[in-house]
């Protein structure tokens, strides 16, 4: 009985180092992270768009749907004959300026979905510091518009945060950075990363990418955290349109143990 005992101990022990090794090397980075900035109140307007463009055209991982025409609003260009976003934005929506507009469709995007389009796009206060998404508001006003993003929006970030990243701008929706808790439930996991607003999990969210329910019957767990670590690796059948819109940043804002709870998770949903 007791050699029996000893052996069920071993299993044990040997399948939870196995998953606390899985955890410690999991590569936590496999995504280009936008580099934060540490603008002052003596930024430049040109200094500020510079950086915006870099976020957008690079890490912000923006040009993956705005620019097509197809998923998202196309920004670079014309849209609809109304002109280029900078041109454009200030009529949008009555009583909001172009700044407000803009920096309420990047941290609110259920506020301002454009008829045609699909309710796909993240709150990017969730990848983006206040001072990266100021900076590609500001490039995004340069577009055919002015520019009146500057560094009094960088001071009142400073004074409200005290993290020296810039924030909300009079007549603005300020920016909530909403950091990942330390949680490892899976499910308030995916809350915070909005994984819902793109997938369904028993019933609940929304088609855009595969659904959760019986995702553990059609995936193995190595394919499903590879599909979050590194999500344009492969595209599910049937979601071609889709590809490219998962963020490619879970590798940077999820812990290993978080990770692999949610991996765990997903695998068995049968």
């Amino acid at each position: 009985m007791w050699a029996t005992n000893l052996k069920i101990l071993a299993l044990v022990i040997g399948t939870l180092g196995a998953y606390t090794l899985v955890a410690s090397i999991i590569p936590q980075v496999q995504s280009d992270v936008p580099t934060e900035l540490t603008f002052g109140s003596e930024v430049s307007a040109a200094e500020l768009v510079a950086a915006g463009e870099q976020i957008y055209a690079g890490a912000g991982g923006c040009t993956t749907c705005h620019g097509l025409g197809t998923r998202a609003p196309n920004l670079l260009t014309d849209e609809g004959g109304q002109g280029t976003i900078g041109t454009r934005c200030g009529n949008r929506v009555s009583g909001e300026d172009c700044k407000a507009y803009l920096h309420r469709s990047l941290v609110e995007p259920m506020a301002h979905v454009v008829e045609g389009y699909q309710p796909i796009m993240q709150d990017m206060s969730r990848t983006l510091s206040p001072a990266q998404i100021w900076s590609v508001v500001a490039y995004l006003q340069s577009l055919g518009g002015e520019v009146t993003v500057s560094g009094e929006d960088v001071a009142a970030a400073q004074q409200a945060s005290g993290s020296g990243a810039a924030g909300a701008a009079p007549g603005a929706a300020a920016a909530t950075t909403t950091a990942m808790s330390t949680t490892t439930d899976p499910v308030e996991i995916m809350q915070q990363s909005q994984c819902l607003l793109c997938h369904v999990l028993r019933g609940q969210g929304g088609p855009i990418g595969p659904s959760f329910d019986g995702m553990g019957a059609r995936l193995t767990a190595d394919y499903i955290r590879r599909s979050i670590l590194q999500p344009n690796a492969d595209t599910a059948s049937g979601f071609a349109a889709m590809a490219g819109t998962m963020p490619q940043t879970f590798g940077q804002q999820l812990s290993a143990a978080q990770l692999e709870a949610l991996v765990q998770f997903l695998s068995q949903q049968r």
